[in-house]
């Protein structure tokens, strides 16, 4: 086992944002406190929070400080709860608060991992007989939420009004997420990269996806390829599930098929996800997948699998693999040990979960 740099304390800015955010932020700190207490003194984590999202923007017009970013670049790395709340438009809160992060620090690799854990129920018959795990990689800068376009001709009166909404591909964005997956892939047990595209109706940007992605694969000779377009993608996420490994795709397919891939896990709860900034010019962020659930936030039942996820994610950026496992395993033992949320079937609050992940640390 490699040890961790003697001393070595990591800065972390913690954001909770809305809803449940706020209770799986709080267990993934007390996991991840934990886990550095264990350390011996090898490592440890200075949180500051910031009070940021719809309460904030209610009080001053804002999601975030308008010296967001520039106070974030001090440090080593984000952990983001959920953003949203009925009494804000979707598109103000994510705009105003985690795009504003993720396109301000140029994270433009976004890693989401689909686990099927022990003791948890999978509606795939599928994985009953095979060991299911792959990582879908998203596109983070650009595509679909790029935020081009806009309203005009309101003026015409009602009916009247017209909106473009532009997707953006650059051959520097398609090319470097896709080398980040060829990458990725060769760190893989099967070597394998799904590109997905929808580039027999979208003849332009998907079209350079399709052709840069053919481009770079002849870089990765030892890794097997396919082209699959999304909808026959959906397919295979529920039929072949067992033919993937690494799955690469835009901003707006890769959210929405990684969200697919999550609920055929199990739930959405446990789901975790990585916004990257690969050159670290930044800091990276880390977020479970689930939004702010305002239907339960506030009752102790959300589930911080993902937040925890997460984490563990967040430690393999921060250069502690083994730590990162540590909390791999922490999870498995505690989905099969029949600690669950009810999103996942299960009766345990947040915090009797939270308690049983600690406690399997040191299993």
């Amino acid at each position: 086992m490699t040890t961790p740099r003697t001393g070595r304390t990591f800065r972390i800015a913690a954001i909770p944002a809305d809803g449940v955010g706020k209770e799986v932020v709080a267990a993934g700190r007390a996991v991840l406190d934990a886990l550095a207490k264990g350390s011996g003194g090898a490592f440890a984590f200075a949180w500051e929070e910031f009070p940021w999202g719809c309460g904030h923007y209610a009080a001053t017009g804002r999601m975030m400080d308008e010296d967001g970013l520039e106070r974030l670049k001090a440090f080593d790395a984000i952990y983001f709860g959920a953003v949203g709340w009925p009494t804000v438009p979707d598109h103000v809160s994510l705009w105003g608060l985690r795009l504003a992060i993720c396109q301000g620090f140029d994270q433009w690799a976004n890693v989401r991992p689909v686990h099927f854990l022990p003791g948890v129920r999978s509606p795939l018959r599928a994985a009953d007989d095979h060991d299911l795990n792959w990582v879908v990689v998203r596109e983070n800068s650009e595509g679909e939420y790029a935020g081009l376009g806009g309203r005009n001709l309101s003026a015409r009166g009602p009916g009247g009004e017209v909106a473009v909404q532009s997707s953006l591909f650059t051959e520097v964005g398609c090319e470097r997420v896709i080398r980040f997956a060829f990458d990725l892939a060769r760190t893989r047990a099967r070597r394998k990269v799904s590109s997905v595209t929808k580039s027999n109706a979208q003849q332009h940007g998907m079209v350079l996806w399709d052709e840069v992605f053919r481009r770079v694969a002849g870089d990765y000779p030892d890794v097997e390829t396919e082209s699959v377009l999304v909808d026959a993608m959906s397919a295979k996420f529920v039929l072949r599930p067992q033919d993937l490994s690494v799955v690469v795709a835009s901003n707006l397919h890769a959210d929405i098929l990684s969200d697919l891939g999550s609920a055929l896990a199990g739930s959405l709860g446990l789901a975790a996800s990585a916004n990257l900034n690969p050159e670290r010019r930044y800091p990276s962020m880390f977020e479970p997948v689930h939004g702010s659930a305002p239907d339960i936030a506030g009752r102790g039942l959300a589930n911080p699998v993902g937040a925890v996820g997460s984490a563990a994610l967040m430690l393999d950026h921060l250069g502690l693999p083994d730590e990162a496992a540590r909390l791999h395993r922490a999870i498995a033992a505690t989905t099969a040990a029949g600690v669950l949320t009810p999103d996942v079937g299960g009766s345990a609050g947040t915090e009797e979960v939270t308690a049983a992940l600690i406690g399997a640390l040191d299993g």
